[in-house]
């Protein structure tokens, strides 16, 4: 052998006339059953391969395949695994030289038969198997990387590749997958077929690029189909871990039962679970219309009671109870989706999911598209954190949303206020907010309160009335529970430490002293337990909000009418009332008198502190129409305002308070630098007063103008052009104009449509 050796890299063009001189010999012996001489023919091609490396090697390649393909189609095992050793060295060896017309299409096919064999023998059976997963292992090796070979990736190889691995996991698979990455196997785990399989699954999809992971994944799902592997979900769950664990990718579902795309979906939050932070990538949309469109399809299944919309005699019945544990499944799948992915994508899923919500009164099943598509929202909430609060809460997502807050259903209201909690609380301070409850020292809460920033005010400028609005509007439904209540005060409390200005303060005592009157009206037809829980709502974070003010004279009076209750009227407390069996009264009546909040009280004890005692002393009146009623047009109200605002500025007041500057270097340094900054807070001074005007009730904006409310009427008034024959003088030395008709009158635009 070592003469042979050395004959051939001295002469190394004898090469090809080697190698086809054994390979004749070989098959000679194979022919012959002279199984001795075979072993040392393949040894001595081993060995010449392994040593050669010059560019004559493709001829003598040629042969080695050849032979290899003899041993191969041979009825012996041994052959067959002598066979398959010889070309896993051979796939071990990195060529010089390009091959061009080589073709592996037989060891695919080979080797995959040989991984479902059924030989009688258990022990060469087993064998067999492996040698046919080395096989394909090794002839993924040597073409993968090579562009001249067939692709390894296309369908008519992988429908080979894939199903052979997966039929020698499943035959001997375990109840746990292994740990996440592949870690070096003992000797004895290597003679495990199964061990084997996966390690070479994993290496097939660790070598698959984008565009290639299709063709990859495919056959494993038709293999689950086919087999009816779902179902269990077990063995298809350890298939796309192991996938999971080698790439990032997202493969979803078949039409098929509930029960059936139950699993594919556990299947894929199992797969969501491992991905990494961002792994959805450009498709990330694409995954949740699925989802979405399976949770539609279920609903409609569980709508019609059958798959084809109709309920003919041998349609398929389905059963109510699979699609929730369907409809579930997805849910769940979408939150685990939603967890990978960063914040700006988590924001286009929640208005993705906006958007397919149907329009009331359109669509016949909107409250089951509603139960299934606001839990998806809800998913993709939880745990939800932004610095800004003008992108998590758009208007284009706020306002369908607080829409839904109106409903008859109860469930759905409370799963928009959660919503809202998740989306606004950034600090976690939720769960402190749980209980409804008197509590005489927050400090024991340990809330985390930060500065209130400019975009948190912005956004409280732009949504703070549509979230009193609908605040006030919950507590009005009669069918609302404890668990809304709960809610309702844990949104107060969260906008009190998390979104809160002066002015948000001012607003939240106002509107909690406007609940507090509704719970008194007699006009609204509210059930005893309602008002009682509206009055410990009020007073649960009236007692809240003013530790939170600390000003003293505050928390003394509400203190004060909380003892009050606590002798007198405990039922108009959240320990009177939030209680399993609440001793209520069959008829609120007479409450008055010291156990109310008194809104003239509040008002002087704020205002003695610098709070605004105008706004105060106005009480709060929620809005009745249309949030996005106001049209492009410039209205009244914003002419009024710049009006007013012009005017302020140049009042004689201020001129004469403004002290005279001292003019020096640094003030002119200072008037440089500034005058860029000074400008964007004259164009934002002047954007909250137009959308105050805009957006303020009628009764705040009269607070606010006082005695120019009369000057503004000015803007009605016209009068008619003088008349060509001059005027008339009046005895008070003013001028009259004489008739003149009404088609000739000149009116103000204002006053013009």
């Amino acid at each position: 052998m070592e003469k042979l050796t050395f004959y051939a890299l001295s002469a190394p063009e004898k090469l090809d006339r080697i190698g086809a001189y054994l390979s004749e010999r070989l098959s000679r012996d194979v022919a012959r059953h002279r199984y001795g001489y075979v072993c040392i023919a393949m040894e001595a091609l081993d060995q010449l391969l392994m040593a050669c490396h010059c560019q004559s090697i493709n001829l003598f390649v040629e042969s080695f395949l050849k032979m290899v393909r003899k041993l191969l189609e041979s009825d012996k095992p041994s052959l067959q695994i002598l066979g398959t050793n010889s070309f896993v060295k051979f796939a071990n060896i990195e060529e010089d030289t390009p091959s061009y017309h080589r073709s592996y299409d037989f060891f695919v096919s080979r080797f995959s038969e040989m991984c479902h064999s059924s030989y009688e023998d258990p022990d060469n059976r087993t064998k067999i198997r492996m040698a046919g997963i080395k096989g394909l292992q090794g002839v993924v090796r040597k073409t993968v990387n090579d562009e001249l070979q067939a692709n390894i990736w296309d369908p008519q190889h992988m429908d080979k590749i894939v199903p052979s691995l997966l039929f020698n996991l499943q035959s001997g698979e375990r109840s746990e997958s292994r740990s996440p990455s592949p870690l070096q196997a003992s000797e004895k785990e290597k003679e495990s077929p199964v061990e084997l399989t996966e390690r070479c699954f994993r290496e097939l999809l660790g070598r698959a690029a984008y565009g290639n992971i299709k063709n990859a994944v495919t056959p494993v799902l038709m293999h689950l189909d086919n087999h009816s592997l779902w179902e269990g979900k077990t063995f298809a769950v350890r298939c796309f871990k192991i996938i999971m664990y080698s790439i990032q990718s997202d493969v979803i579902h078949y039409k098929n039962s509930a029960t059936v795309r139950a699993g594919i979906v556990e299947v894929l939050l199992e797969a969501a679970a491992i991905a990494a932070s961002g792994s959805v990538g450009p498709t990330v949309l694409e995954v949740f219309n699925t989802l979405l469109r399976q949770l539609r399809l279920s609903v409609d299944y569980e709508l019609t009671g059958s798959y084809d919309g109709s309920n003919n005699i041998g349609t398929k019945i389905i059963k109510a109870h699979e699609e929730k544990q369907l409809q579930e499944a997805v849910i769940r799948t979408i939150g685990s989706f939603a967890n990978t992915l960063p914040t700006y994508q988590r924001s286009e899923v929640m208005l993705f999911i906006m958007g397919k919500i149907p329009v009331p009164g359109v669509h016949p099943a909107l409250p089951s598209t509603l139960n299934v598509l606001l839990p998806s929202i809800s998913q993709v909430t939880a745990g939800y954190q932004t610095t800004n609060m003008l992108t998590a809460l758009p208007s284009s997502f706020l306002e369908p949303l607080l829409s839904f807050s109106l409903t008859e259903d109860p469930e759905v209201r409370l799963l928009v206020l959660q919503i809202l909690l998740s989306l606004i609380d950034r600090h976690d301070n939720t769960p402190k907010f749980s209980n409804i409850s008197i509590i005489s020292d927050i400090s024991v809460l340990k809330l985390k309160v930060d500065k209130c920033s400019r975009q948190d005010n912005l956004f409280m400028k732009k949504h703070g009335q549509q979230l009193y609005r609908h605040i006030y509007l919950g507590c009005k439904e009669q069918s609302s529970g404890q668990q809304h209540y709960e809610t309702l005060f844990a949104l107060l409390g969260l906008l009190s430490v998390e979104l809160a200005s002066e002015e948000v303060v001012v607003d939240l005592i106002r509107l909690t002293l406007a609940l507090q009157d509704l719970a008194l009206s007699t006009d609204e037809a509210l059930p005893v337990f309602n008002r009682c829980a509206v009055h410990a709502l009020a007073a649960a974070y009236l007692n809240l909000i003013c530790q939170l003010t600390t000003v003293p004279a505050f928390c003394q009076h509400i203190h004060e009418v909380i003892e009050v209750r606590q002798k007198e009227s405990p039922y108009l407390l959240p320990e009177g009332v939030f209680i399993h069996n609440p001793k209520l009264p069959s008829l609120l009546e007479k409450v008055e008198g010291e156990v109310l909040f008194l809104h003239s009280k509040i008002t002087e004890v704020l205002g003695g502190s610098g709070y605004n005692t105008e706004k105060l002393a106005t009480p709060y009146v929620p809005q009745y129409m249309d949030e996005d009623r106001l049209s492009k047009r410039k209205s009244i109200g914003e002419t009024i305002s710049l009006q007013v605002e012009v005017e302020s500025r140049n009042s004689p007041e201020k001129e004469e308070r403004t002290p005279a500057e001292e003019i020096t270097f640094e003030t002119l340094k200072n008037a440089i630098v500034d005058s860029v900054g000074m400008e964007e807070q004259e164009r934002e001074r002047r954007r909250q007063v137009v959308e105050k005007f805009q957006k303020a009730p009628f009764e705040e904006i009269a607070a606010h103008c006082g005695a120019r409310v009369q000057s503004m009427m000015t803007l009605f008034s016209f009068r008619p052009p003088p008349s060509p024959s001059g005027t008339i003088s009046s005895g008070y030395g003013q001028s009259q104009s004489p008739s003149v008709p009404i088609y000739e009158m000149k009116f103000p635009d204002l006053c013009v449509y």
